[in-house]
């Protein structure tokens, strides 16, 4: 069974159609983004959330102070980091957040990309499209041959213009630890339940 994340979740029916899907983790983007939730939305929002869902955070170059309190007011369990963050602010994160799984994107363009990312003891990598200018939701599809030719030891999941479309392809060519959608499950630019379903119910049975 492959796990699946549902990210930018912002709305009551959001946390409702993840709940019903059975999501494993649900993400909630605090950094500038269409998709941006506060603090104060998110921790309203996890508290609708299955105790079985993992509640993520997603960070774009905040200091780890932001997220530790991030992580204190919301109930985050995870920390996704999507920026330019360094090894030093990871440290410190972790020693700010002991309690919580320290999750670093990556927008994957070379094999160096991975090597590095690999050494960085994330608990977690997410691997994303590449694109010069964003940090994520580009809805671009990744280079899974890239990443498939690679062996990694830490447990990643395949984020980047992934749907119900071509999601058996990607787990079946990457073979990932889990898969993360946004942009896949939505129509008109909002999370859709069907979508939600669909997706989920796919990933599980890979």
């Amino acid at each position: 069974m492959t796990k699946i994340k549902i990210c930018g979740l912002s709305r009551p029916e959001d946390i409702q159609a993840v709940n019903q899907a059975g999501a494993d983790y649900a993400g909630f983007v605090f950094a500038p983004s269409k998709r941006q939730v506060s603090f104060h939305q998110a921790e309203a929002l996890i508290a609708g959330l299955h105790p079985r869902i993992t509640p993520v955070g997603v960070f774009v170059n905040a200091s780890p102070d932001q997220v530790a309190v991030a992580v204190q007011q919301t109930g985050i369990r995870a920390v996704q980091l999507h920026g330019d963050e360094t090894p030093e602010q990871m440290a410190r994160i972790r020693s700010l957040c002991p309690q919580v799984h320290l999750w670093r994107a990556v927008r994957v363009q070379t094999r160096e990309d991975l090597i590095q990312a690999d050494q960085l003891g994330a608990d977690a990598l997410v691997l994303d499209s590449y694109h010069p200018t964003q940090y994520g939701g580009t809805g671009i599809t990744g280079n899974w041959e890239l990443i498939a030719g690679m062996l990694l030891s830490t447990p990643f999941f395949l984020a980047g213009g992934l749907n119900a479309d071509n999601l058996e392809q990607a787990i079946h060519m990457v073979r990932p630890m889990g898969v993360d959608l946004s942009g896949g499950v939505e129509t008109g630019g909002s999370k859709d339940q069907e979508k939600i379903l669909q997706a989920v119910a796919l990933a599980h049975r890979l």
